[in-house]
């Protein structure tokens, strides 16, 4: 058994862990907040941890109204620009807390007047001693090159600062992520069977939409770096703009299709799909009835609300791409050209 598929098992303990951890720190920041409104929250990161970001940019705009931007790094640490950043809010997001672009943008939003917060899953990294306030993803040494628990600890997190900038939900609510999680495990061997059809695959597409849009990153970037899958990822309406010309029969394709504001759409998209006989499998829970009956469903056995979706809706795709990776004869864990920690500039 891979540590890939060790780790994704251990999400449920890693987000209570982070949950219990964060929480103080999130009061904290509630407080400042409610001074110091800013006017502005822009999120740093690169790879998974850049899903991560987008994820954060959704939420916080949904639930706050306050506009989010995500970073180009290369404007700091390329072309040397320097922002007005006044009264913004950055955050930082490294796994490991060593991503030099991203820490760079931290120290360069700092002195130009930003709060920052860094979020990482290593207290001892250079990320943790640069920002004003720190949250750590408590989810334990991660040794799989491909992240899983340390995704979903900083979503976790990300959920944490929009409620400190005001979003209106309970933090009660986030301790039943967990439970979510740990109901999306039991799916594995369901899952592992549904990965065997998928022994050749060499191409894909991914689709979400809202705040499972990150997710479809997510989930294709755990298909390239694990199963080498050329995997292609859009929203749902980005899809529909011209990209689904590329869709034709047994064509695979894997959509997020959680109930709520963002099913309409992806139900109709489903439907072309059919019609261009694409081999399609869907990622949802038992609130979602419509999308449950599809033939192709992973059904998470749990009722969800939309926002509270993206966490347990990942752990499937997670355990598809490692059980699949196992089928195809490769390393999850140690995927080619690639290594634990990536510094780029």
């Amino acid at each position: 058994m891979s540590r890939m598929l060790e780790e994704i098992r251990q999400q449920p303990r890693a987000i209570e862990r982070t949950l219990r951890s964060a929480l103080p720190e999130a009061r904290r920041l509630k407080r400042h907040c409610a001074a110091r409104r800013p006017r502005l929250v822009v999120l740093a990161a690169r790879g998974t941890s850049d899903n991560a970001a987008m994820f954060g940019r959704y939420l916080i705009e949904i639930a706050t109204g306050i506009p989010v931007s995500l970073a180009a790094p290369s404007v700091s640490t390329l072309y040397g620009s320097t922002l007005d950043l006044a009264g913004a809010m950055v955050v930082g997001i490294s796994q490991s807390g060593e991503s030099t672009d991203t820490n760079l943008v931290l120290e360069r939003a700092r002195e130009a007047g930003a709060f920052t917060i860094g979020i990482t899953n290593e207290a001892a990294s250079a990320m943790a001693r640069l920002p004003d306030q720190v949250f750590l993803v408590r989810a334990g040494r991660e040794k799989s090159v491909a992240a899983t628990k340390t995704y979903t600890g900083q979503l976790l997190v990300l959920y944490l600062i929009a409620w400190a900038l005001g979003a209106p939900f309970d933090v009660d609510d986030l301790g039943r992520i967990a439970d979510s999680a740990t109901a999306a495990l039991k799916l594995e061997t369901t899952i592992r069977a549904r990965a065997e059809r998928y022994r050749f695959m060499d191409h894909a597409l991914v689709v979400g939409r809202g705040l499972n849009y990150p997710n479809a990153f997510e989930f294709a970037l755990k298909l390239m770096e694990t199963c080498y899958v050329v995997a292609e990822r859009f929203s749902g309406a980005d899809l529909l703009h011209g990209p689904i010309a590329m869709v034709g029969n047994s064509f695979p394709a894997f959509v997020f299709a959680p109930p709520g504001v963002t099913w309409p759409g992806q139900r109709e998209l489903l439907g072309r799909l059919a019609l261009l006989k694409a081999d399609t499998m869907t990622i949802t829970d038992r609130g979602n009835g419509d999308a449950a009956r599809h033939k192709q469903s992973i059904v998470i056995p749990a009722k969800l609300e939309d926002l509270y979706s993206p966490i347990p809706y990942i752990v499937p795709a997670q355990l598809f791409a490692a059980c699949l990776a196992e089928i195809k004869g490769l390393d999850p864990d140690n995927p080619r050209a690639l290594s634990k920690v990536t510094r780029t500039m």
